[in-house]
């Protein structure tokens, strides 16, 4: 299985309890397998199987009630 690194910014994250949640919601979406969440930057690293939509893990963090900046960091 080919797998794949992603690199997505999250908004609103103030503490730890934030990072253990989106880090729980990205964990869910089948074909994931790790994830690290940086709290300073909004920085969420996801590694899992190159077939996972971005779209998936984007709708995953959101539920959550935060917000996914546009890739690269860009507000």
């Amino acid at each position: 299985m080919k797998t794949e690194t992603r690199e997505l910014f999250v908004e609103g994250m103030t503490c730890d309890g934030c990072v253990r949640r989106v880090r729980r919601a990205v964990e869910a979406v089948e074909g994931v397998a790790t994830v690290e969440v940086e709290l300073p930057t909004g920085r969420v690293v996801v590694e899992g199987a190159g077939d996972v939509p971005r779209s998936a893990l984007v709708q995953a963090i959101e539920r959550t009630g935060y917000v996914v900046r546009a890739e690269g960091g860009a507000s």
